[in-house]
């Protein structure tokens, strides 16, 4: 005598048991995924498998699988210049002019010209590309002072390239003192206007007009990208 087909919407034979353990199934797993239990049945494949692993595919469902994820790892650019670091390099500038000074009374053209390479080196950006650098005693073509070359020749002469050049650094300098009238801070970008005036061996002051532009780079380091000297206007 025939089996009766007993559970139309699985549309395969089974005994009693079976029929018991897929309703309880459908409705834990219904339960379980917040779920109308009409879609349930209607994945019958699916459960077919849970019913094979028995009470192991209900822990299986029940189990909720959490992602692991890793920290992130974090690097900050602070580009924003500040007031103090551009009051640091300009007093790194004032000390660098007279450290050439000095150097070429106790060692000559030689000693000079290596620390004024180096300092250039250090306070200006022309590792870069040009400066916008216009020195104060400097005329015709060769006003403004775009290389390095051009530059180290405005603070140490002795470059034919640039015959009119004495070296301003060369001078004895005692004293460089900076007095800002205006600094503007914006982003990485700095700039300001004053005078620096300087005292020789001899007490004699001069003082010029000043402008400054400074740039922070990414390693924190700030460089000048523009500098503009001029005398004070005598009417």
């Amino acid at each position: 005598m025939a089996r009766q087909q007993t559970d139309s919407e699985d549309g395969d034979e089974t005994i009693p048991e079976i029929q018991g353990q897929r309703r309880g199934i459908r409705e834990n797993f219904a339960r379980l995924l917040k779920v109308d239990d009409s879609r349930v049945m209607t994945n019958t494949c699916h459960l077919r498998s849970v019913i094979v692993s028995g009470a192991l595919g209900l822990g299986l469902l029940s189990q909720t699988v959490k992602p692991v994820i890793a920290a992130p790892a974090v690097q900050v650019f602070d580009v924003n210049i500040t007031e103090r670091q551009v009051l640091s390099a300009q007093d790194r500038w004032c000390k660098a002019l007279l450290q050439i000074s000095s150097d070429y009374v106790s060692g000559g053209i030689t000693k000079a010209k290596a620390t004024a390479a180096d300092a250039i080196d250090q306070a200006y950006a022309f590792q870069f590309g040009p400066v916008a650098f216009k020195p104060t005693l400097t005329t015709g073509k060769q006003t403004f002072r775009t290389t390095r070359a051009g530059a180290l020749a405005y603070f140490v002469g002795n470059d034919p390239s640039f015959p009119l050049d004495t070296g301003f650094a060369l001078t004895p300098w005692r004293t460089c003192k900076v007095e800002n009238q205006v600094m503007q801070l914006s982003g990485a970008l700095a700039i300001t206007m004053g005078n620096v005036i300087f005292t020789d061996a001899n007490g004699n002051l001069t003082s010029v007009d000043k402008t400054w532009g400074f740039l922070k780079e990414p390693d924190g380091r700030v460089r000048i990208i523009l500098h503009h000297s001029s005398l004070p206007f005598k009417p």
